[in-house]
């Protein structure tokens, strides 16, 4: 694979995300003003991965269960353009 001379990122990542992923995704980017998606997920890698709190996920766990958006049942957001934040308790 070619580099860019200065950028040194050499391989490609691909990901499969859902439709509700993908728009919560591109709100969070452009909403940021960040100029590309790859920025965006780059800077929300970087965010994650210095967040603390995860706990090692159980070896039962498949990667269908890790999700950029939580679903209405569990509570929390979900990417519903009515309804953009989290549910007052």
């Amino acid at each position: 694979m070619k580099v860019r001379k200065g950028v040194g990122r050499a391989e490609r990542l691909q990901i499969m995300l859902t439709d509700d992923e993908l728009v919560a995704i591109d709100d969070w980017r452009f909403g940021r003003r960040m100029p590309s998606r790859a920025a965006a997920i780059r800077e929300l890698l970087k965010r994650g991965m210095s967040a603390e709190g995860f706990v090692l996920a159980d070896k039962d766990v498949q990667s269908k269960d890790f999700g950029v958006v939580v679903t209405k049942q569990e509570g929390r957001f979900i990417n519903d353009p009515k309804r953009r934040r989290r549910p007052r308790s």
